[in-house]
């Protein structure tokens, strides 16, 4: 048996699968304005200015990045014992990540998590388009709520930052690989029950994004609730669903935010699960953007 293999069962084994048992949350947009996001049950789609949609990729993974500056447009692409990595396009460089978060930070970077060898615990990783890998930052072992078997989300934030999301809490990692809490205990009045998610999970936050001046707009996918939360940590929901539909990702252009949603089911069946995106505009109002037809 391949490793690869082994590892997918050690996740199973671990608990992780109920994280790998929701849809994707990866959603980007790139320069020209034109939205990438992944669905687990058909690809990588995009959505151009004038609101076509087609498929760029048939990888069904969990996550994707937009890379900014075209570094990792070739050259070699990650491996992991613990997921798989792809290519999803080369024009803009795309890479889409099976298993865990992934993320470009500002020094032009590829940043992913993965269990540690030693102690397993979780780890951000640093890779360069020259294919040389480090780790970045070893996090806690514990969270308020338990131990830390995985994160939801990963994004870059401003000075060389990250930030990831656990089901409620964000944390931020400074350029030296420092942690620190940005927002925790997170709640959300009016909380709607999703479809699927495990009633431990709480808000359930997953796809993030940070703004240059600290400000954070994360999907609570347990709540059916799209948030924003200032360098203060007050959170304000600034975008509901109807419930079975619930945000896992969002990306910020400008004053606009964009919303990947997924129609979540009880059971594990990516072909249910549908995605579309909505447009969060500056005045408040939602537009739909585009949702995926089977």
């Amino acid at each position: 048996m391949k490793l690869r293999q082994l590892a997918a069962i050690f996740v199973v084994l671990c608990g992780s699968a109920s994280l790998l048992a929701h849809p994707g949350s990866g959603i980007a947009v790139d320069r020209r304005g034109r939205v990438y996001f992944a669905d687990t049950g058909g690809g990588v789609w995009k959505i151009d200015t004038d609101r076509r949609l087609t498929r760029v990729n048939d990888s069904r993974f969990h996550w994707l990045a937009l890379d900014p500056d075209g570094r990792f447009a070739a050259g070699r692409m990650p491996s992991s014992s613990f997921g798989d990595f792809v290519r999803a396009s080369a024009d803009p460089p795309i890479v889409s990540s099976s298993d865990f978060p992934i993320a470009f930070g500002g020094d032009g970077a590829l940043y992913y998590s993965e269990r540690g060898r030693a102690d397993r615990r979780v780890q951000l990783v640093r890779w360069t388009a020259a294919g040389e890998r480090s780790v970045f930052a070893v996090l806690p072992a514990t969270t308020e709520r338990g131990p830390l078997e995985w994160i939801n989300g990963l994004t870059a934030g401003p000075g060389g930052s990250l930030y990831y999301s656990e089901n409620t809490a964000i944390r931020r990692v400074s350029a030296r690989g420092e942690i620190s809490t940005a927002a925790v205990n997170v709640t959300v009045n009016g909380c709607v029950e999703i479809p699927g998610n495990e009633p431990d999970t709480g808000v359930f936050l997953r796809g993030l994004a940070v703004t240059t001046d600290g400000t954070i707009y994360v999907a609570a996918a347990g709540c059916g609730a799209v948030l924003k939360i200032n360098p203060r940590g007050d959170v304000t929901p600034v975008l509901r669903t109807t419930s079975p539909w619930s945000p896992t990702a969002v990306a910020v252009a400008g004053n606009d935010v964009y919303v990947l949603e997924y129609l979540h089911t009880v059971q594990e069946d990516r072909q249910a699960w549908i995605p579309r995106v909505r447009l969060l505009q500056a005045d408040g109002a939602a537009v739909l953007l585009a949702t995926v037809s089977r």
